[in-house]
């Protein structure tokens, strides 16, 4: 889970996004684009810069690795990880019942 908030809906991030990407003709730059929808929607320019990069890496038309690919090696790294942590318990538990069984006294 993140560790900031998502104080935005899915939708809400979109709109703005298209909303950016729709009327950037319309101002100077992208930059005063961004900044005249940040302040309409209640979030920063850096934020919504954020989502229109986001954006683009998804769509293709900027290089990155999309959010589908990304969140897909997260959760592949965390399965590994836990998966090395059980590996590591079991060649505990391995090596404790290994060596309780050599302290043992021989039965014939």
């Amino acid at each position: 889970m993140s560790k900031t908030t998502n104080k935005f809906a899915p939708e809400v991030r979109e709109r703005a996004v298209r909303m950016v990407l729709d009327h950037e003709n319309d101002h100077p730059s992208r930059w005063a684009a961004i900044t005249s929808i940040a302040a309409k929607i209640g979030c920063s320019g850096h934020t919504l810069l954020e989502w229109v990069k986001k954006a683009e890496v998804n769509s293709g038309k900027r290089v990155g690795v999309p959010a589908e690919l990304a969140d897909r090696l997260k959760a592949l790294e965390r399965e590994n990880r836990e998966l090395r942590q059980a590996n590591e318990i079991l060649r505990k538990a391995s090596a404790y019942f290994a060596q309780a069984e050599l302290d043992r006294p021989f039965k014939r």
